[in-house]
């Protein structure tokens, strides 16, 4: 069975990035590594434009519009980082964007999307379907609807992150990982990368890392078919789904290989150890991933681990009262 998505999608959603997007440093820490005993390889998309990976996705997916679509502009939902990539992909293609996000989304993310000159929906998330307020948008403005996580170009684009840090592994003669650990929300980012994980490092064991409040993939994937949960209680806010996509779940069920689970108290600790240690800013739904590491959740001593760093946008207050507050 085809997968939604192929290398040479990636490949492509890389050349259309190449001038617009950053290549994120890959970072090492000597901490991490005695920590784990493994060898501990950061892509760092907390410095990518709008400060998270979600804007290779945006871009590659509205730079493929049409002419009548990019005159009629984009429409998404999202709680923050999807919705600053889709504005600020749409003014640097010229087109209107209008951006349907939470009520209690960081205010950090809402004031970003505003300032990159898109128009803002806020909603309940409680009571209220994002999704169904994005496809009615769409329908009456004649927008085309761009989905976080659940499209192709989307998909292929945010593929691009683990695409360069294989390349920027293999350059820096350490050979490509042995483990890949993802940070898992809708599965967009996961699914592109496990694409390219699987083209350039056939024997990489490629891990996603979901809130342990919200653990739908890991239950859909036991279970063979898409679980649908209550909004997740997490301070992982870019993780609060309430199920994979169609497109994403096909493609983790065949190239993602394990789904590990984080608290909340191991994300703060993970965004202490990332301040601390490495002077980076990452937002809890970036740590997922690392945490899978530094908090041992996965057995990784003597290999070479890859690790998506996927966010950093979260207001300083609520940061400094994180990491303030007494460990759990």
């Amino acid at each position: 069975m085809a997968l939604p998505i192929s290398f040479d999608d990636i490949l492509a959603a890389a050349d259309r990035l190449r001038p617009v997007a950053h290549r994120t440093p890959m970072m090492r820490s000597a901490a991490a590594d005695a920590r784990t005993g493994a060898q501990l390889f950061f892509k760092c998309e907390n410095l990518q434009r709008i400060g998270a990976f979600k804007f290779r996705g945006a871009y590659n997916a509205l730079s493929r519009f049409s002419p009548a679509q990019r005159q009629a502009g984009a429409v998404a939902f999202s709680s923050g980082n999807h919705a600053q990539a889709v504005a600020l992909a749409a003014r640097l293609l010229g087109m209107p964007a209008t951006l349907v996000m939470p009520r209690d989304a960081p205010a950090i993310k809402v004031a970003a999307t505003r300032g990159y000159g898109a128009e803002v929906v806020l909603y309940d998330r409680r009571t209220e379907d994002r999704e169904a307020i994005g496809r009615q948008l769409a329908a009456e403005r004649g927008m085309t609807l761009v989905p976080p996580y659940d499209h192709p170009d989307v998909m292929a684009g945010q593929g691009t992150a683990a695409l360069e840090l294989i390349e920027d592994m293999i350059a820096a003669g350490e050979g490509p990982p042995e483990a890949l650990l993802v940070c898992l929300g809708g599965g967009g980012l996961i699914s592109g990368c496990a694409v390219a994980a699987r083209h350039l490092a056939p024997g990489c064991r490629v891990i996603g890392v979901e809130p342990q409040a919200g653990n739908d993939v890991q239950q859909s994937l036991a279970i063979g078919r898409i679980v649908s949960i209550p909004l997740p209680e997490t301070i992982a806010d870019g993780a609060q789904t309430l199920h994979a996509g169609e497109l994403t779940f096909a493609v983790m069920r065949e190239c993602v290989d394990e789904v590990v689970t984080a608290t909340d108290a191991q994300l703060v600790s993970t965004m202490r150890f990332f301040a601390e240690r490495m002077k980076l800013v990452v937002e809890p739904t970036g740590c997922l991933a690392a945490a899978a590491a530094l908090e041992g959740v996965c057995a990784l001593a003597g290999r070479r681990v890859g690790v998506i760093v996927s966010g950093g946008n979260i207001d300083m207050a609520r940061f400094a009262a994180l990491l303030s507050a007494p460990a759990a």
